[in-house]
């Protein structure tokens, strides 16, 4: 079975779960036009703080699909912002360049970049050719952490494929600290084609979120606290049909004294 690239679905579909660190209580069901996208989610621990950080991790797993059982649309772009008691740290994390894993298999990208990988998980596609029945596939997806440069941490998301040729596709998402009343990351992601435009992601399971030391502390990349017990998230996906989903979440953490 052909291999095609899925590092699109990575912030297109999860809404740039790198940062993600929402617990959702139930799965949810986001009904634009035609298109139908299915989230569920969560972090570990759910429990947090209430007044200072804690280490997370999030889990997510969704499905993109059609109401007439057509051929999804593929993502263009993704525009997103992220509730400020959601931080991502990347200070004294290893840093990978992206000419370590430019023309690079998953393999020799983990051993270039291995002690910066900050999450990994696998997504399906379907790519439907003209003339063709579609193909269904599944890939590896890792994220190794770009480094931190001002107010931006940057991420590269990383995967093998063969489209028809062997090609390593890199996709580059920056994440900008934006104090403010109610969010504190902005992200922003510009989604490569997939299979020459044919390619689409219909769905993931992914896993964000690790531990490292530095200058003698143990540090985690995400991290949370619960003041209030809600969590809030908004963000925009563009689709290559012109569909724009726009999301608004309201999520529940449990806050510990």
């Amino acid at each position: 079975m052909r291999k095609f690239s899925v590092c699109a679905m990575v912030v297109g579909v999860g809404l740039a779960l790198v940062v993600v660190a929402s617990a959702l209580a139930k799965p949810q069901v986001i009904r634009v036009g035609n298109l139908v996208f299915r989230d569920n989610g969560g972090i570990s621990p759910i429990k947090l703080p209430r007044h200072e950080q804690a280490p997370t991790s999030a889990n997510l797993k969704g499905q993109i699909e059609t109401k007439d059982g057509t051929h999804p649309p593929a993502i263009k772009s993704v525009v997103a912002n992220f509730d400020k008691n959601i931080q991502v740290n990347a200070k004294g994390l290893p840093v990978c360049r992206e000419d370590q894993l430019v023309a690079r298999s998953s393999a020799a990208a983990k051993d270039a970049c291995g002690d910066a990988i900050v999450g990994f998980g696998k997504a399906e596609v379907e790519v439907a050719f003209p003339e063709q029945k579609p193909i269904m596939a599944q890939g590896p997806v890792y994220f190794f952490n770009g480094g931190v440069h001002g107010r931006t941490t940057r991420l590269f998301i990383h995967t093998y494929v063969n489209v028809p040729a062997p090609t390593a596709v890199v996709a580059t998402v920056t994440l900008t600290k934006t104090p403010g009343d109610k969010y504190g990351i902005h992200a922003v992601a510009q989604i490569p084609a997939i299979a020459g435009g044919a390619g689409s992601v219909t769905g993931y399971k992914l896993k964000v979120g690790r531990t490292f030391t530095y200058k003698g502390r143990k540090e985690s990349y995400l991290t949370a606290s619960c003041p209030t017990g809600l969590y809030y998230a908004e963000a925009e996906v563009a689709f290559s049909d012109a569909t724009a989903l726009k999301v608004t979440h309201i999520l529940p953490c449990t806050p510990i004294d």
